[in-house]
């Protein structure tokens, strides 16, 4: 997964300023990394969104698939029965892996905005000059840097946003390239 790497990426930002690398000079590397995992959380919330589309339509198939087999045990078509059987036996197949995807999915969407979570602790510790494992500020010195830690945060939400759309332009250009 895409953001193993960038745990990765800022697990050595941290030990970096563990050794003593300015703080401050480490927040733009925070930075960036907070950028693409707030991109790649928004990339699983839409595949968490497309699964649940599919699930939901998968479901009606198979309640259609039942119903059909159903008629079909009325009416004593031994064919249709059959075939009903191999088409609920399907769709249940589906069903059953699109709701162990999407558990596997939320359990990921959990992980990844925990680790936004973290990172961003890290990068605003990082902006104050704190070397991680030291103390926090003093509760004035908190209160003071409220207002350029709300900016930066919205400057961070501006540039995932962007990194989606870069993303998914890339994805679509790539996908029109393979059709022409």
């Amino acid at each position: 997964m895409a953001l193993d790497g960038l745990r990765a990426r800022l697990d050595q930002l941290l030990a970096d300023l563990a050794r003593g690398t300015d703080a401050r000079v480490s927040a733009s590397g925070l930075y960036e990394a907070l950028v693409e995992t707030k991109a790649a959380i928004a990339g699983l919330r839409q595949s968490l969104t497309a699964t649940d589309r599919e699930l939901e339509s998968e479901r009606q198939h198979l309640a259609d698939a039942e119903r059909r087999g159903r008629l079909a045990t009325q009416i004593e078509d031994r064919e249709t029965m059959d075939l009903a059987g191999i088409w609920v036996a399907k769709h249940r197949e589906r069903v059953e892996l699109l709701e162990r995807k999407r558990v596997v999915q939320l359990d990921e969407l959990a992980y990844a905005e925990r680790q936004l979570g973290d990172m961003s602790e890290a990068y605003k510790r990082a902006r104050q000059g704190i070397p991680p494992g030291a103390a926090p500020p003093e509760p004035g010195a908190a209160a003071a840097g409220d207002a350029e830690s709300f900016r930066a945060e919205r400057e961070l939400d501006q540039h995932a946003r962007e990194a989606l759309v870069r993303e998914q332009l890339a994805h679509l250009k790539k996908k029109l390239g393979r059709q022409e």
